[in-house]
């Protein structure tokens, strides 16, 4: 039977296996290949020739049409060159009258290189203006790399995003999640660009972006539809959150401040906050009930010390309001030499905890770091030393300890021994190796760690830790996974 997608007056043609299942089916199957591909399909009969253009969702990724293999440092020629391919294939996938049906989600990731951003522009201006497209997903990346990149260069990266934006105004009404890289927004205003325009935005994420040395960036927007803000390496000495009312998620990822680098108003609705900074000898070390001051709403809260100095100060029932709602918490970056036993006062400060997550920290990579560098930047470890009373109550509702990177350490039995006597209810203990590290990899080791102790492998080794842990009571479970 000729396929319904078949011109009328065609012979039917031998089909493969694939070639009869559904149109659902084959759509299904292209959207899980890049763009490209599925344009590539649509030259193997007349059965997939319209299926491209069916896509209810489009990614068009430009490092989709870079080489391969890609190599780590990018030439520019063969940015141009990918972003001349993608123009090509956005041409072809927004053409007339092809592109009949809406696209529900376009994400588009190219290169912010002006000469690009006007061939694309009017296409994207007339898929929307035409109705075809409900929700855009942006991703303006910079063909260098972060380091690489100048004040001047930075500048000229927000100018020619401005003037893009400028240019094709409809683009705002359906941009709905934006990532920019590289920006300074310092002769912008920011402000204004990404709230007040962008009015439809739900998820944005700033990567090196910056609006001046030592800014502080202010968000005052209760029209905002924004739930999800992602900070990543940016150069902000403070934000200033004074009103965001529909932000759900933060994650800010590396901050440089000598002081508390956020501030809470009203954010009502934000439930999730993640925070990951090593402490340089350029932060200081803060209270983090003063940094979650006007929060009422967090249930999954994660801090990560990225195997350096604690950048938060002794406290505990200072917390109690802000944990007041805390499900589950996530202690990353711990070094792996540090006691653990700290970690106690988060419990005492979160009755509501179910879930606790402690990963320590332990690369072979960091050994081969120069000593010299290492000191200009980040001060000589030391153990945490927090003197509290941790008698003071019980958490009944903690029912599951993770703990990523155990590696049979006595303080890490002594943690495991002191939760136990303060959580009644915990059910399970997993236990699992360390996370894989790219650096430590390169290094041909055979372990990312750097300690003595191993992960226990054999079932006598899990059984006797298991032992060690529970005094051979049948709970809490404890899992092994390496």
């Amino acid at each position: 039977m000729e396929s319904p997608v078949a011109k009328k007056g065609t012979q039917p043609e031998e089909e493969d296996r694939l070639s009869v299942l559904m149109d659902d089916v084959l759509l299904s199957i292209l959207r899980k290949v890049d763009i490209s591909t599925a344009v590539r399909t649509s030259s193997l009969s007349t059965r997939w020739r319209q299926l491209p253009w069916l896509l209810p969702e489009l990614s068009i990724d430009v490092r989709h049409f870079l080489p391969v293999p890609c190599p780590d440092s990018i030439a520019a020629n063969d940015c141009q060159q990918a972003m001349v391919a993608l123009t090509k294939a956005a041409k072809c996938l927004f053409a007339k009258p092809q592109r009949k049906s809406t696209i529900t989600t376009l994400q588009l990731q190219l290169y912010l290189i002006s000469t690009f951003l006007s061939d694309i522009g009017p296409l994207l201006g007339d898929v929307i203006d035409s109705g075809l497209l409900k929700d855009l997903d942006l991703c303006l990346l910079d063909d260098l790399k972060p380091g690489d990149s100048s004040e001047l260069h930075m500048l000229q990266l927000a100018k020619d995003m401005y003037g893009f934006f400028n240019a094709y105004p409809s683009v705002f009404g359906c941009l709905t999640r934006l990532s920019l890289h590289g920006v300074c927004f310092i002769e912008l205003d920011m402000h204004h660009l990404l709230f007040d325009c962008c009015t439809q935005l739900k998820h944005l994420s700033l990567h090196y972006c910056d609006a001046g040395r030592r800014s502080v960036w202010k968000i005052d927007a209760p029209n905002s539809k924004l739930s999800v803000l992602e900070i990543d390496t940016c150069c902000f000495e403070r934000i200033d959150l004074v009103c965001l009312p529909e932000l759900e998620k933060l994650h800010w990822d590396t901050w440089v401040s000598e002081y508390i680098p956020l501030s809470f108003g009203d954010v009502p609705s934000l439930g999730e906050l993640k925070l990951s900074s090593s402490l340089t000898y350029y932060n200081t070390v803060f209270k983090l009930s003063e940094l979650l001051h006007g929060t009422t709403s967090i249930h999954t809260l994660t801090l990560d010390f990225q195997g350096e100095n604690l950048w938060i100060q002794p406290e505990m029932k200072q917390l109690s309001t802000a944990f007041n709602k805390l499900r589950k918490l996530t202690l990353r970056g711990i070094f792996v030499e540090f006691d653990i036993i700290w970690t106690l006062a988060f419990l005492e400060a979160a009755p509501t905890m179910e879930i606790l997550l402690i990963e320590v920290w332990d690369h072979a990579c960091s050994a081969f770091v120069n000593d010299e560098e290492r000191r200009s930047v980040f001060a000589e470890r030391k153990n945490p030393q927090w003197e509290m009373d941790f008698h003071c109550s019980k958490n009944g509702l903690l029912k599951e300890l993770q703990f990523v990177g155990f590696r049979s350490l006595e303080q890490q039995f002594v943690f495991i021994r002191a939760l136990l006597g303060r959580a009644p209810n915990l059910q399970t203990i997993l236990l699992k190796g360390a996370e894989q590290c790219k650096y430590c990899n390169a290094l041909d080791t055979k372990s990312c760690c750097s300690t003595e102790s191993s992960f226990p492998k054999s079932e006598d080794e899990q059984a006797m830790v298991a032992r060690r842990i529970t005094d051979g009571k049948s709970s809490p479970r404890v899992i092994f996974h390496e």
